[in-house]
């Protein structure tokens, strides 16, 4: 992992922070590299219950760092080559593995949240934001379009229009603002505290269930109802059968807290 990305977990939430403050965090191949391998490391530990990704310093993620990156000018050519067992380059799956994981992820946002830094918080399950962050799909300043998996997730979070009109325009929005189009779910003044509260909220429900309901979103939002609902009937029959379900349901007849054991997969 490298050491511009930070992760530290305890009590079952993992604490990931981006950790270059003074770059605003701003990405190099290093950090998305570290942000994919973290993503994947966190994957497969049953016992992780929820992920909060925020920034060091005084921003989120000012975006990528142009300079940096070019300094080795095979590094953009060959970190846009897509895996094909994954379906997604270097850029991309610094995003997208966090898709992967199946505790929910959350963004704490403050500061700058621009380009990929806008993408890696739009990967997340949740968005907190201050009400004076900055946001841009900064990528149309430099004649770009946003490649980090962002136009799918703006799809998913806000109209096309509104979509349409910050990637072309690439102009600059507060939080309060992200947070009227969709873009965040949460106005914060404290991202990451707030993060932890919704985490720890998490955590008193069933592991598989939520990990359950996030598949279910992430592969069935745009899907038939017909595969909706076989999806549906699919996971509902695992997890009837699972320990963390009895658990949940025993704790609840009993008005305890309950204690589960790990994710079942």
């Amino acid at each position: 992992m490298s050491n511009l990305i930070s992760c530290k977990v305890a009590d079952g939430v993992a604490d990931v922070r981006l950790n270059r403050p003074d770059k605003l965090n701003g990405l190099t191949m290093d950090m998305l590299r570290g942000l994919a391998s973290t993503a994947r490391e966190l994957r497969g530990d049953r016992s992780l219950r929820a992920v909060i990704i925020s920034g060091e310093g005084e921003s989120f993620c000012a975006g990528l760092d142009f300079a940096s990156v070019s300094s080795s000018p095979s590094q953009i050519p060959l970190g846009m080559i897509p895996m094909p067992w994954r379906g997604t380059n270097a850029f991309q799956e610094a995003c997208w593995a966090w898709r992967r994981v199946p505790a929910p992820v959350i963004a704490a946002v403050h500061g700058h949240c621009f380009g990929g830094g806008l993408q890696i918080a739009m990967a997340a399950d949740f968005r907190m934001t201050t009400s004076d962050a900055k946001w841009s799909v900064l990528e149309g300043k430099w004649g770009l379009i946003p490649d980090m998996t962002g136009i799918r997730s703006l799809a998913e979070q806000i109209g096309m229009e509104a979509a349409k009109r910050l990637t072309m325009t690439a102009e600059t929005i507060s939080g309060e603002r992200a947070h009227e189009l969709g873009l965040a779910g949460t106005l914060s003044s404290d991202p990451r505290a707030d993060a932890r509260e919704l985490a720890d909220q998490l955590a008193l429900r069933s592991p598989d269930a939520v990990a359950a309901a996030k598949r279910l979103f992430n592969s069935r939002w745009n899907s038939s109802p017909r595969r909706t609902f076989a999806r549906e009937r699919l996971e509902q029959v695992f997890l009837l059968a699972s320990r963390n379900a009895k658990v949940a349901r025993t704790a609840g007849l009993k008005k305890q807290v309950p204690v589960f054991g790990p994710r079942a997969h």
